[in-house]
């Protein structure tokens, strides 16, 4: 869409601001791959640099959590807000929440005091208002509801309603026209992500070691628990330098790997525990950080360390 169809199909736009158009690919979102997330990080950035108040990137609502995980890395120190947007119903149906969303989000763009890459979506079901989660901290969460994605372990960034702009969090990045945005946009494609389930194969470990990936997360149960059959595939692949990470297939809440003997067993064959990342985050991270460097133990270290907001310092109580 040109600037001029937006304003067309919704002219609520032009009272907030002025808008201009840059289509990068079209594409379902399940086809979207880390080259994807590269160019439009280059893109983001070389708009913000020529001075804009705000980007929009609208994307599938399918993978737009990894996106946003993607952007959350490859764009730091961000000067004005990054949102991304999507809607879980087409325009050209009745009920769809594209315009509500698409206006929430241009307002926030151009008049939001944060500065961070965030998801733009309904709060409810009803199009009352529209609520910003922080990119590194959204899932999707149901197939078909407007509501769909949630801020997991966190509290959402802001909503707007009524064309007003409301905090709903004192922690975070302040909008900053004068602050000079730095873009990393490389990802490494050899990185996995693999979910655990009773009978798992370990020589599916096995297999990301011999094709030469370099880092695995592992999507454990409970407080971040594999099989111990996997143990001796996940010491083998440590003692190759490959960087294996532990992060939970709960929802809510964060892992502890020294509260079982299975855990702690993980621990002293070199797992290195996530705190409560998602394991979608973690997967576009440890891409992202071996896009920076090819030094497990440096990856170690990044990995650990709270870069986009992305590991919650408590886990809050529901």
């Amino acid at each position: 869409l040109s600037a001029s169809d937006l304003y067309s199909v919704v002219p609520e736009l032009s009272k907030i601001a002025v808008i201009d158009c840059e289509i990068l690919f079209s594409l379902f979102s399940e086809n979207i791959t880390a080259k994807h997330w590269s160019e439009i990080a280059k893109s983001v950035g070389k708009h913000i640099e020529k001075g804009v108040d705000g980007v929009i990137v609208a994307h599938g609502t399918d993978t737009m959590a990894y996106t946003s995980a993607a952007l959350s890395f490859a764009l730091q120190d961000l000067p004005v807000p990054v949102i991304m947007v999507g809607s879980q119903r087409s325009a050209d149906r009745p009920s769809s929440d594209a315009a509500t969303n698409l206006i929430g989000a241009v307002t926030a763009a151009a008049h939001a005091p944060f500065a961070e890459v965030a998801v733009a979506m309904h709060e409810t079901l009803s199009d009352k208002s529209v609520v910003f989660h922080r990119g590194t901290k959204v899932r999707k969460c149901h197939t078909s509801r407007r509501d769909t994605f949630e801020s997991i372990n966190a509290n959402p960034i802001a909503r707007t309603e009524n064309g007003q702009i409301q905090m709903l969090t004192e922690n975070y990045h302040k909008r900053n026209s004068t602050r000079k945005i730095i873009v990393k946009p490389d990802f490494d494609e050899k990185v996995a992500l693999i979910k655990f389930h009773p009978n798992l194969n370990p020589q599916i470990i096995d297999w990301h070691v011999s094709k030469g990936y370099r880092g695995i997360i592992l999507e454990g149960t409970g407080l971040g628990h594999v099989g111990n059959y996997c143990l001796e595939s996940i010491r083998k692949a440590v003692e190759k330098d490959v960087v294996v990470a532990m992060a939970s297939q709960c929802i809510w809440g964060r892992i502890d790997m020294n509260v079982y003997d299975q855990g702690r067993d993980l621990l002293a064959v070199g797992v290195i525990p996530l705190e409560d990342m998602l394991a979608e985050t973690a997967l576009v991270k440890l891409m992202w950080i071996f896009g920076q460097t090819k030094k497990a133990d440096e990856a170690k270290k990044l990995l650990v360390k709270n870069i986009a907001d992305e590991i919650s310092p408590r886990t809050l109580p529901e």
